[in-house]
């Protein structure tokens, strides 16, 4: 990849991070190498910066997991989803193939990385100003609550622009307004389900306060992400 190729790449983010469909239906058409090893370096700073602000409040070894594990999952709900998509666009009026479809939902995911990464100095100052870990457990259990759900909020919010940003390419790629929200649809509630379980699998990422510092929990598969949400929740505002 010579210089003036990286220049132009570099160039097309805030075409991206914009939603231009023109352009994107273009680059979908047309897909890039050196554009494709832009979107994986967007992931993987973006989403690797986030999750680095919400570990260290555990412990810096645990920041160091989350910002590895973070970019895992977006790239593993990408293929997934893009599977998912590739067999539900057709059905819902959109001629769309794997590829094209793996290129949209990686470049949703690219904007989505963006936020979060511009997100990461907010949640460093949220973490650096929560209490940390404390010989009380109620205190510790309440920090950790908050920053989880924080966590997630700021994962859906980013989710669901990066998302919408898409949603004139969507409606070019369809013909139809009813098309495209229907896709839309199909995207958000495959990257809501996928997303979810694949974190669940991978975590920790806050890192309980009651729990050593590990990569990967042994019980990996035990419980579930929503029902830990709404514990939260519940200790948070109940």
């Amino acid at each position: 990849m010579n210089t003036a190729t990286t220049i132009f790449d570099l160039r097309q983010v805030p075409v991206l991070l914009r939603g231009e469909a023109e352009p994107i239906n273009a680059w979908i058409e047309k897909p890039s190498a050196a554009r494709v090893w832009l979107y994986l370096g967007i992931i993987t700073a973006g989403a690797g910066l986030f999750g680095a602000a919400v570990g260290c409040w555990r412990a810096p070894l645990q920041g160091a997991y989350a910002a590895i594990k973070f970019p895992l999952v977006i790239l593993l709900t990408t293929f997934g989803n893009a599977l998912l998509n590739a067999m539900l666009a057709p059905l819902l009026g959109l001629n769309l193939g794997f590829r094209q479809s793996l290129l949209a939902i990686l470049m949703s995911f690219t904007i989505a990385a963006a936020i979060l990464g511009a997100f990461s100095p907010l949640m460093f100052f949220l973490v650096w100003n929560t209490p940390p870990l404390s010989p009380r457990a109620g205190v510790s259990l309440s920090s950790h609550s908050l920053i989880l759900v924080s966590q997630v909020a700021a994962i859906a919010f980013a989710g669901v622009a990066a998302n919408l940003r898409l949603i004139q390419l969507l409606r070019r790629l369809g013909g139809r307004a009813t098309t495209a929200r229907a896709v839309l649809g199909a995207w958000l509630c495959g990257n809501l389900f996928l997303g979810s379980q694949l974190s669940w699998i991978f975590r920790p990422f806050v890192g309980s306060p009651s729990l050593p510092v590990e990569f990967l929990r042994e019980d990996a598969f035990h419980g579930g992400f929503f029902e830990t949400v709404w514990h939260a929740l519940k200790h948070l505002f109940f």
